[in-house]
Order: structure tokens, then C-alpha cells, then sequence
């Protein structure tokens, strides 16, 4: 029987030659050991447990205790990390993972088969995950120890993107699920990684310390052995001024997340090194709702993407340094993204107006809004609080004034808690959410865009469509890549175009500036957030 086993030895010892995704390493003269780090970040974590969080901004922070199966590759394939290699079965429905003997948790419990399979029974478990009828998880039929250092994976169906899935999830030490932190996260919560979780100041800071015994880097990474930094320190600084302000004094040595206006502070400067790099994933969006308010109609989603000119939008919150986008998933996702969207809608309140007439919404009241039968054309924006950043808030007080300028619509942004956020999208009463994230391999796709019944985990516009699904469960039952981009391509170009679901604005990137002496700072060679502070150090 024929087999298809991918050996991953070789792709290692290839990129550990190689310069890793156009992101390459700097060139910063020999490594210094020892020393502390503070970093200014905009994000504090909703919880500490990466498995639970879904928090892209704060991945920066929790991949230093972390670590997954694989790693991915600039062009997109998998490299070995605390798994030597995979194989697929025949039919593509059973994955097996040789795992590394070598390797052990921050908590002295050895890393092995009975670890993995202890993560993905949990991961199984309802009132651990909050779902298990939904998303890759739920593909899952059998869990297997087959030895020590052998795991595998059967599934119910073919299903494409759960290699990304299973070879990115962050595994735990098992002792974790016994913990009373399990939920929150915290130091009692081990994991594999360069860096130990040590303190937690619940709206302060973070802090890790160096694991002396780590030896296992995957061949993305500049070195392998221990970390060379001593410790990190996570400042929570949610305003980008106080990030900023906060490195040009020296009160901290790096800081993520730089407005458009502070850019012009790092860039050229020789003081500061200025690191950026776009995100995979889906852009940050407003997904209109179909099944509530005026985004039922169509004529109304259509003539919202037609009134706003995202270019100039852009251009004025971000000074230039955002990515426009256009579809479904990033512009820099190499197998999915499909160029042909760019430029096929937006930008003519001509054709808003006119979309706003036929549909009945004629009159304007004294705000100069449009009404009909006596209702204002509101679109209730919401936006959690904890996913505001990167001046999104401006950015939606500027979306909401091209709206009322150029077609008499009322964006009406709502910034929630977490508690109502959960219960307004639980009873789908809202207008349009605004949102972004950075899974990879299509996961995110689905996640959007497949009908709530049949596991669209996130879908804030609740589209039901019958095409959605029959193009989504085809792409995901093939492992033929051009017949998959294909497939989202149709899915795009219906999506937006067509029904207008969302109105895609930008990319989400990292920017990353740091004062001149730190060096070492690198990306993701394929998801491109940024690295651990594994291969981070100081030259004085």
C-alpha cells in the first residue's frame, strides 16, 4: 500500500541554511548571553492558556513558554519541532506524529505520546473547549498513543486544513489539566517552551524567566539552544503615545503595535530598529448581518460597500502604513488568495445613493440620515473592547463619517464588554461586527463563512447560503491545492461581490521598533506575527 510520508529532517537541515520568508534574520554580530528585556504591548491576555485564547496580539507573549508539533515554512509546509516527522495514511483520514524523546515540560514531567493525547482529550471535553461540534476538533474519531513517541490522529473525513490545525495547537504539560489556572492560565500551567512563565500582575505586566534546559528550536529558528536573554518583561501600555513615549525615554527596550502617526519616530532612525510584517489570516472587517436589521437586505450591504472609499480611509488614520484588503483572507496567504477581488467594488456613492433609492430608503431626516417608514437606516457597529487596537476605534469613527457623508447611512459603533459581546452574538441581535483573526490553511475561512449548523464557528454575518457549504466541505475533502484555491476564489467573489457579507478594510501586520542594542528580533516565517524572544539579545 502506497503511503505519502513526509520526513521533515530534510526540509531542516534545507532552512537551516537558508534565510527564512523575506523576514530574515539580522545580521547582529555575535550573540550575548544574559541580561533582562521589558517590552511595551498593547494587548493583555484574556487568559493565559493558549489553547483558550484567541488573541492574536498576545500569541507574542505566550509562545515563549508554548510550543507546537510543527512549525511552518515560509512557503507554507511544516518543519519539525516537538515532532520529528508526520505521515498521512492512504485515504488521508489518519495522521502519525514520531515525537522527540528529548524533550521535557517546565514542570519535570516528561513530553511523550500519553502528553498529546492528554491535550487532545481534553481539547474534546465541551466544558474545557466550549464546543466540540464545531471546527477541526470535531473531525477528531480516535486519539491514539501508539508508543511512547508515536500519536495518531484518525478522522471522521477527509479534511485539509487539520494538519495546520494539529501541528500549530500549543501543547500543555497534562499536570495543567489538573490546575485551578487550567481557564485563566498562569504560572502553574507548564509547557515546553525557551522561556518560563514566572509572574503575572493582572493589568501590569508578565513576566518570564529563561528555561536553562531548553535544546529543541525548530530549524525556523536562529539557534537552538537556550534562550539568550535572562528574563522578559511585558508592560501592558494600551495607548500607542505611552508605547512610544515609553521607548524614546528608555523606560522600556521594545514595543509592538506603532500607530501610523509614531511610525515616522523609529523609521530611519539610528537610535531604534523598525520591524513590520502582515499577518496571514482574515482582515480586519465589518461582516454584516443578514438574518437582523436593515443588512437583511442586500441593497443595503451592497450600498454600505459602495459608499466607503477604504483607500483614503486608510490613508488618513494610518498615514500609508496599513495594507488595503479586498477579500476573504490575507494578500500574503500563498495558496488561497485570489487577486482578481482587488478593485471589483467600493468607492461610489453614485451607485450607493442609487441602491439606497430603489430600496425604498428616499427620505432623509433633520441629521440628515436616511429613513424609511419613519426609521432611520442604522447599522449597529459592535466591537468588543478587547479587541480594540491598532487605532480601531478611529478608524470606525472614520468609516461611520464616509457612511453618513456619502450615502446618508448611520453606522452606529457600540464598544461592549466581553459578557455582552458573547450574548449579542449568541442572539444575533446586532448590525455588523467588526473583527479580524489569523488562522491559516483556510481555517479561517470556514470559521466565517460556514453556516453556524454546519460548524461555522465565528460567521458574525450568518449566512446560511447552501453554496457557502457545498463549496466549503469540497475545498476541505481535497487535498488538491489548485482545486481548493479555486474553490475559495468562487467562495470570495460570492461573498463580497456578490452578497456583499462583509466589507473586508485592512490587513492586520505587527510592527515591531526596539531601541538600537536589541538585537535578534524576527517574525514568524509563515503566519509573520512576531517571534518569542527566543533569539532576542542585548549588545550592551
Amino acid at each position: 500500500m502506497l503511503l505519502r510520508r513526509h520526513i521533515l529532517s530534510l526540509t531542516a537541515a534545507l532552512l537551516a541554511s537558508c534565510t527564512v520568508s523575506g523576514i530574515s534574520f539580522a545580521n547582529d554580530g555575535k550573540p550575548v548571553s544574559g541580561g533582562k528585556l521589558t517590552w511595551g504591548v498593547e494587548t493583555e491576555p484574556a487568559t493565559l492558556n493558549p489553547q483558550l485564547n484567541g488573541q492574536d496580539k498576545t500569541k507574542l507573549l505566550l509562545r515563549n513558554a508554548y510550543e507546537s508539533l510543527l512549525a511552518r515554512t515560509a512557503d507554507g509546509g511544516y518543519t519539525p519541532w516537538l515532532a520529528t516527522e508526520y505521515k498521512i495514511s492512504d485515504d488521508s483520514k489518519t495522521y502519525t506524529f514520531k515525537l522527540r524523546n528529548d524533550v521535557t515540560f517546565t514542570d519535570g514531567r516528561k513530553f511523550d505520546a500519553n502528553a498529546v493525547l492528554t491535550n487532545f482529550t481534553k481539547l474534546k471535553d465541551a466544558s474545557y473547549s466550549g464546543s466540540v461540534s464545531a471546527g477541526p476538533v470535531s473531525r477528531i474519531t480516535e486519539v491514539k498513543a501508539v508508543d511512547d513517541h508515536t500519536v495518531s490522529f484518525t478522522l471522521s473525513q477527509v479534511y485539509a486544513p487539520f494538519l495546520d490545525y494539529v501541528a500549530s495547537l500549543e501543547i500543555l504539560s497534562p499536570a495543567a489539566f489538573d490546575s485551578a489556572q487550567l481557564k485563566s492560565g498562569g504560572p502553574e500551567i507548564a509547557g515546553t517552551g525557551p522561556f518560563i512563565l514566572k509572574r503575572y500582575a493582572k493589568g501590569q505586566e508578565i513576566q518570564f524567566v529563561k528555561n536553562e534546559a531548553y535544546n529543541w528550536a525548530p530549524a525556523t529558528a536562529a539557534h537552538k539552544g537556550p534562550a539568550y536573554l535572562d528574563e522578559v518583561v511585558y508592560r501592558f501600555l494600551s495607548e500607542s503615545s505611552v508605547r512610544s513615549g515609553a521607548l524614546t525615554s528608555g523606560q522600556v527596550d521594545v514595543i509592538e503595535g506603532i500607530s501610523g502617526n509614531d511610525a515616522a519616530l523609529f523609521k530611519n532612525n539610528p537610535e531604534f530598529s523598525y520591524h513590520t510584517a502582515l499577518n496571514t489570516g482574515t482582515p480586519y472587517s465589518l461582516f454584516l448581518n443578514v438574518q437582523w436589521g436593515p443588512t437583511q437586505d442586500i441593497a443595503v450591504r451592497k450600498a454600505l460597500l459602495a459608499s466607503i472609499d477604504v483607500d483614503a480611509v486608510l490613508k488618513a488614520v494610518y498615514r500609508g502604513e496599513r495594507t488595503r484588503a479586498w477579500g476573504i483572507t490575507s494578500p500574503i496567504d500563498p495558496q488561497f488568495y485570489d487577486k482578481s477581488i482587488e478593485k471589483a467594488y467600493g468607492a461610489d456613492p453614485k451607485l450607493a445613493n442609487q441602491l439606497l433609492d430603489e430600496a425604498g430608503w428616499k427620505e432623509k431626516d433633520k441629521d440628515g440620515f436616511r429613513t424609511k417608514d419613519g426609521k432611520r437606516l442604522t447599522i449597529e457597529v459592535i466591537q468588543a473592547q478587547a479587541t480594540v487596537r491598532d487605532q480601531r476605534d478611529v478608524l470606525l469613527q472614520a468609516l461611520q463619517a464616509q457612511a453618513r457623508q456619502n450615502a446618508g447611512i448611520d453606522l452606529a459603533i457600540v464598544f461592549v464588554d466581553a459578557g455582552t459581546y458573547t450574548e449579542r452574538r449568541k442572539t444575533g441581535q446586532f448590525g455588523s461586527i467588526a473583527n479580524s483573526n489569523t488562522p491559516t490553511d483556510a481555517i479561517d475561512i470556514e470559521y466565517h463563512y460556514l453556516p453556524l449548523d454546519k460548524g461555522g464557528t465565528i460567521n458574525y454575518s450568518r449566512a446560511s447560503a447552501p453554496e457557502l457549504s457545498k463549496w466549503l466541505l469540497e475545498a476541505a475533502s481535497t487535498l488538491d491545492e489548485k482545486k481548493r484555491f479555486e474553490l475559495y476564489g468562487t467562495l470570495q467573489k460570492f461573498a463580497i461581490t456578490d452578497q456583499a457579507y462583509a466589507l473586508p478594510l485592512y490587513e492586520p501586520e505587527d510592527q515591531v521598533a526596539a531601541a538600537s542594542y536589541v538585537k535578534g528580533i524576527s517574525f514568524r516565517p509563515f503566519k509573520q506575527l512576531p517571534e518569542s524572544a527566543h533569539g532576542i539579545w542585548r549588545s550592551e
